[in-house]
């Protein structure tokens, strides 16, 4: 009789825990990628003369002091470059043909030292 009873409840505490650790699992995994999808990234490679334009744009402007947005290298970096395929990707665009600059606004792709700047200029007039 406290076999009917002991196996199903160790079966049911060890479902329940598996169950915890699993959703926790998901949430951690929501949070790492959630955090990242509504970011602005500009995506930039080192020797690159239009990316150098909008780096001077950001430096003379003080854009980092006003919008919030992180920076990454691509030539040099292979998993900058792999999000950087990943954005297009979200975009519709070509993978295969994709250069810098480029930006992420957290729901759409900018490709150029003109939209981007452009992008920066709304963003400080706000």
């Amino acid at each position: 009789m406290n076999n009917k009873i002991i196996i199903p409840s160790i079966l049911f505490v060890l479902v329940l825990f598996f169950s915890f650790f699993v959703l926790s699992q998901y949430k951690k995994d929501q949070a790492s990628s959630g955090s990242t999808e509504n970011e602005i990234i500009f995506f930039y490679g080192d020797g690159c003369p239009h990316c150098a334009i909008v780096e001077e744009y950001i430096k003379e402007n003080k854009v980092n002091e006003k919008v919030a947005f992180s920076t990454k290298e691509v030539y040099k970096n292979r998993n900058n470059s792999k999000q950087l395929e990943e954005k297009a990707k979200i975009c519709g665009m070509p993978t295969d043909s994709i250069g810098v600059p480029f930006l992420w606004d957290g729901e759409k792709c900018l490709v150029g030292d003109v939209d981007i700047i452009e992008f920066f200029k709304q963003k400080i007039i706000k």
